[in-house]
């Protein structure tokens, strides 16, 4: 048998309780559960070690996936957040250094927020950090068994997508 996990005494300790209760199902809901509990405690680490805030990060990766240039309102509908909510959080990145407002070279009358060299090196830090843990973690399993992982939780959550 496998080496046990917390996740193993818990269904343990429920089975007796929900005799109709399926051990697999219960413990992959509990270990992504776990998973995902301990990538964000750890990301709120790695972000703090890189002295950003989430929301920071969030606003710096979306402007590095568009090219480290992009108006505020593509910010916006990328976060998903209210133009004036990316507003505040861009004024605040800007007075740290970390982006700078310029003028469009499209458009007299828009501004776009460009990333900075400080902007980029800090979610660079923030991205190696979360990166190794991310492999260290993953290297439990070969690259076929991450490929396969992957394939499963996408038909999971094409099934979770798939709601109407």
């Amino acid at each position: 048998m496998d080496a046990r996990d917390r996740t193993d005494e818990h269904v343990d300790r429920w089975r007796p309780l929900l005799p109709g209760l399926d051990p697999d199902t219960e413990g992959a809901v509990t270990r992504v559960h776990f998973l995902s509990r301990h990538l964000k405690q750890d990301r709120e680490r790695y972000l703090a070690d890189a002295g950003l805030h989430l929301h920071e990060f969030e606003t710096l990766h979306a402007l590095v996936a568009r090219g480290g240039r992009a108006a505020p309102s593509a910010l916006a509908a990328d976060l998903g957040r209210p133009a004036n909510s990316v507003t505040g959080r861009l004024d605040g990145l800007e007075r740290r250094g970390l982006v700078e407002r310029t003028p469009s070279p499209t458009d007299r009358r828009r501004v776009d927020v460009a990333l900075t060299a400080d902007g980029r090196d800090a979610w660079q830090a923030a991205m190696d950090a979360l990166g190794a843990e991310e492999d260290r973690l993953f290297a439990a399993l070969t690259p076929d068994e991450r490929r396969q992982l992957s394939d499963l939780l996408r038909r999971i959550m094409l099934r979770a997508e798939d709601r109407d």
